[in-house]
């Protein structure tokens, strides 16, 4: 059965436009695989506390010697990895706060991010250890940044990533919501028009 693993990081929940985009994404992928399952991580609806260093210090020991606090944190942490290794998918909702993602998904990066989980150290810098699969990412910003030093997002995206073994990666933006009625309503119909473009690669 294929899995899609859909992560919406908007503070609005589900009436967020990168929810929204995300949703439409979903739609699409359920047709092109009506005997496939989609799960839903909604870091809004749900969120996950912030890494402490006690959560840091149980990735870093064995089970036996973990604190109850820890084995918690390393149990959540292995079911949001799991999540990951399920999925042949991953479509990703991210609006843009201050130049940067959500506190939420960067929270949901620090706990999937393990060494000799997740990824490796090597002399050559960090190797992933999950199995390649398409990433989809859907952008919502007030402003134009893409292609600009302002774009901070896309390369931190690629490098996290890229680090857990992704290669293959796909941005559609939906850029100018905040510059008026008539800037947003393009800006999501060029976004759904490149969506709509997209292939179902699993």
């Amino acid at each position: 059965m294929k899995t899609l693993l859909m992560i919406k990081s908007s503070l609005f929940g589900g009436e967020g436009q990168s929810s929204r985009l995300t949703d439409a994404f979903s739609e699409r992928w359920r047709a092109a695989h009506p005997h496939g399952q989609v799960l839903c991580r909604d870091l809004a609806a749900d969120p996950l506390p912030h890494l402490t260093e006690e959560a840091f210090a149980g990735f870093q020991v064995e089970a036996v010697e973990r604190t109850p606090t820890q084995q918690s944190a390393v149990a959540m942490s292995d079911a949001l990895i799991a999540e990951l290794r399920q999925a042949d998918a991953v479509v990703l909702g991210l609006p843009m706060y201050n130049f940067t993602v959500p506190s939420t998904f960067k929270a949901w990066m620090d706990h999937v991010a393990r060494a000799g989980v997740t990824f490796r150290y090597t002399e050559s810098g960090p190797q992933g250890l999950l199995d390649p699969k398409p990433l989809y990412v859907f952008c919502a910003r007030g402003g134009q940044y893409s292609g600009t030093d302002n774009d901070t997002q896309s390369r931190l995206i690629e490098m996290f990533f890229g680090m857990l073994g992704f290669t293959d990666i796909r941005f559609t933006y939906a850029e100018g919501l905040a510059l008026g009625e008539e800037s947003a309503t393009v800006a999501l119909q060029q976004a759904r028009e490149r969506l709509d473009q997209l292939p179902m690669a699993a």
